[in-house]
């Protein structure tokens, strides 16, 4: 279908449904919200159509589960939920990668049936329930002078060289104002994006980094929990109003059921 002709449907379907449904940003079109809800209505309905034609024609359907999370949390939390999942579940489950806002506009465009990312405030238009909650830890090597302690404090890291996310990033703005209240001064070493890519550089000893608790650590390096920082709040996602399907529910359950073994136990 040529783009004029694309644009003269759309045109229909907004005229029919009483609504616009793509405004210019730029040069570009985006969805409106009331356009983001009819796409997600679409997808649902066609969802259930081949679901019943496959349960009309060969008594079982082709139902799947779209999961969406960030790197981190398929890396070290969701792992063991997918394998004992796809062990139980007949339904095809199929993963997708974003970050925050790629994996909330997934699900509430329909892509994905489930989200799970760390989330303090709850799109009002999406459910959001607590998965789990994870402690933040600081990595050393292990032959670094503070790695036999059990406990820190962030006065214990005054002038340590640390390797922290990029400015503007949730945990660097945390990060900055705990050590602003402790009265401690934040040395930055490395600014990186990623667990593993942090890791590394505590594995090269260039600093020490702090990373979320449930990261699983590479040889040689040992993690100490750090109580000042508040805990990463892992949240599931679904579309507020939309039942999920059977196969979501059970994914669903099996997230809410899981324990996060801490990394430095």
């Amino acid at each position: 279908m040529s783009q004029p002709a694309l644009h003269v449907q759309i045109q229909k379907l907004a005229e029919t449904v009483g609504v616009p449904l793509y405004r210019k940003v730029g040069r570009e079109l985006a969805l409106t919200v009331e356009g983001e809800k009819l796409a997600a209505f679409a997808r649902e309905i066609e969802e259930r159509t081949v679901e019943f034609l496959d349960e009309l024609a060969t008594g079982s359907s082709r139902q799947r589960v779209v999961l969406c999370a960030g790197e981190g949390a398929f890396l070290y939390l969701l792992g063991p939920t997918i394998r004992a999942f796809t062990k139980k579940e007949a339904t095809a489950l199929e993963l997708m990668t974003a970050d925050v806002t790629g994996t909330i506009d997934a699900v509430r465009s329909g892509t994905a049936h489930i989200g799970v990312l760390s989330l303090e405030t709850q799109p009002p238009d999406l459910t959001a329930e607590l998965m789990t909650e994870v402690p933040h830890m600081i990595v050393f090597p292990k032959n670094h002078r503070l790695s036999k302690r059990r406990n820190l404090a962030l006065a214990d890291l005054d002038e340590e060289a640390l390797i922290v996310p990029p400015q503007g990033r949730p945990l660097r703005t945390t990060i900055e104002q705990r050590f602003t209240e402790a009265g401690s001064r934040l040395r930055v070493a490395v600014e990186a994006s990623g667990w593993e890519v942090m890791l590394h550089f505590v594995s090269l000893g260039v600093g020490a980094a702090i990373v979320n608790g449930c990261c699983k650590l590479p040889r040689g390096l040992r993690g100490i929990p750090l109580k000042e920082l508040p805990k990463v709040r892992y949240q599931i996602l679904s579309r507020r109003g939309a039942p999920l399907r059977h196969g979501a529910r059970v994914l669903r359950t099996m997230l809410i059921e899981r324990r996060v073994v801490k990394s430095w136990e």
